[in-house]
This record gives structure tokens, C-alpha cells and sequence, in this order.
């Protein structure tokens, strides 16, 4: 199922998306919050009439870096023999057709497309067997990153936290297997990424077993699981899109900070 958030007339709620045309989707709108127990309403309103939102807002979104060995490469960095994460404040977050906004204290921000995975209910020190019983979904995520800042600072809070750095979307698929997708993303058209989920060094079993080991994740927190090689440089004016096999395609366009 994929589940949206969105937003109609001032009011904000969750939907599944019914339909497999772009131009015929249509929102069934949830009774309630989809992280428990709901039902559809039966209501239905064409995606074309609403603004889709960023489909959760997490309290924290937990990024892991280094996660593609070809990406690590590419930076220079080596390959970590754990899962290295950071964080991206909830601040960070935008939605499908959003803004990015060019940061004024960067001259060099860079793309990343990911896989992010959504949790479902309130875990901590989940054990490898029970990971799949925590997800909520997946979706697609824009690690959108100030490189210049990310070098000079050494910590990556300013360089991958600002506003605007997270864009998530469109939708989340909660019936998947995501262990072997397809990730691209192109500016302007022009592929400039691809690469597949199975290239991973740490799986995503991997990754929620550590960092639950060291906090509790809450209903909505986004695991960001690394990006593919091909990161680069984004422009003002950019149009960036990020698709991702069996859930769909993030688009977002880079203006200048106002």
C-alpha cells in the first residue's frame, strides 16, 4: 500500500494512493493516523487537486554515511567496518515539488539519492529478526549535502542539517522488499546516479539493529541508508529527481535562499 500525507483545503491527512496512471492517482482518505489500527473512509479526491507533503514528520531522522563502497571511494574516504551515522534535524525535512534551498554559506551542495526506510512503532535494541516487524515503509530521500562545508567543518551538523536538506517523498510503500532496488537520480534529465539497494555494505537488518542498540525510535524516525556513487553538485535553477524502483520518483527544484 502506499500511504501519502497531504494537504486540501487547509487540512492536512494521510491517504492511499489507489490507481497506477500518474495522471489517475487517487488518495482514499484514512480515518485516523496509519501508524495503528485505521480504515479508508471510502472518500477519495484525485492526487492532482491536493499538495502532497512530506509523507511523515519524524522526530529524528538518522543518516548513515559511507554505505556504498564505490560512494565512499569516490570522496576518498575508506570503507567503515561499522555503520557510521549522523543526524538530520527534523527541520531538515521537506516534501515531493518542495524547494531546495541553496545554503548562503556553501558554494559546493551536492545531491545523494537513498533509500529511507520508516519506522512503525516505538523500538529499541530490536533484534535482526525482528527488524521487518518495525518498518513502516520506504520511500525516497535527498541526502542534500554542503561538501564544501561538510570538509572545512569536519562535523556534519551545518552541512547536512540545514533546511531544505532532507527532502523525503512522495509517498510511502509499506509492501516491499527492499533489498535489491533500482536507485537513480538525474538533474535536469541527465542521469547522474544509479545503483541498486543489494550494493549496500551494512543492510538495512544492519542498521536499525545498531543504532536501536544506542536509542529509541519513535513511529515516523527515518533510517537514511546510504547513497550510491555519482554524488555532484546541484545549481540554483536545478531540477533534481530521485526514483526508486517499486516506490516512485521525488522531484525538487534548487532556488536561492532568500
Amino acid at each position: 500500500m502506499r500511504i501519502a500525507r497531504f494537504s486540501i483545503d487547509g487540512n492536512v491527512a494521510f491517504g492511499a494512493i489507489e490507481g497506477d496512471k500518474q495522471d489517475e492517482l487517487v488518495l482514499n482518505i484514512i480515518k485516523g493516523i496509519p501508524f495503528a489500527d485505521f480504515e479508508l473512509s471510502g472518500t477519495k479526491v484525485p492526487v492532482s487537486k491536493v499538495r502532497l507533503l512530506p509523507p511523515v514528520l519524524p522526530n529524528k531522522v538518522v543518516a548513515f554515511g559511507r554505505n556504498y563502497a564505490e560512494h565512499a571511494r569516490e570522496l576518498g574516504n575508506e570503507v567503515p567496518d561499522a555503520p557510521f551515522a549522523f543526524f538530520k534535524p527534523s527541520t531538515s525535512v521537506i516534501g515531493p515539488g518542495d524547494e531546495i534551498q541553496y545554503p548562503s554559506f556553501s558554494e559546493e551542495v551536492h545531491h545523494e539519492a537513498e533509500l529511507a526506510v520508516v519506522i512503525g512503532r516505538m523500538c529499541r535494541e530490536v533484534p535482526r529478526e525482528r527488524v521487518k516487524d518495525v518498518i513502516f515503509g520506504y520511500t525516497c530521500a535527498n541526502d542534500i549535502t554542503a561538501r564544501d562545508v561538510q570538509r572545512r567543518e569536519k562535523q556534519w551538523a551545518r552541512a547536512k542539517g540545514f533546511d531544505s536538506s532532507c527532502p523525503l517523498g512522495p509517498w510511502v510503500e509499506t509492501d516491499l522488499d527492499a533489498s535489491d532496488l533500482t536507485i537513480q537520480l538525474t538533474v535536469n534529465g541527465q542521469q547522474r546516479q544509479l545503483g541498486r539497494t543489494s550494493e549496500m555494505i551494512h543492510s538495512i537488518e544492519d542498521l536499525i539493529v545498531n543504532i536501536s542498540e544506542a536509542m529509541t525510535l519513535l513511529p515516523g524516525d527515518v533510517i537514511l541508508t546510504g547513497t550510491p556513487a555519482g554524488v555532484g553538485p546541484l545549481n540554483v535553477g536545478d531540477e533534481v529527481a530521485v526514483t526508486i524502483e517499486g516506490i516512485g520518483t521525488l522531484t525538487n527544484k534548487v532556488v536561492k535562499r532568500g
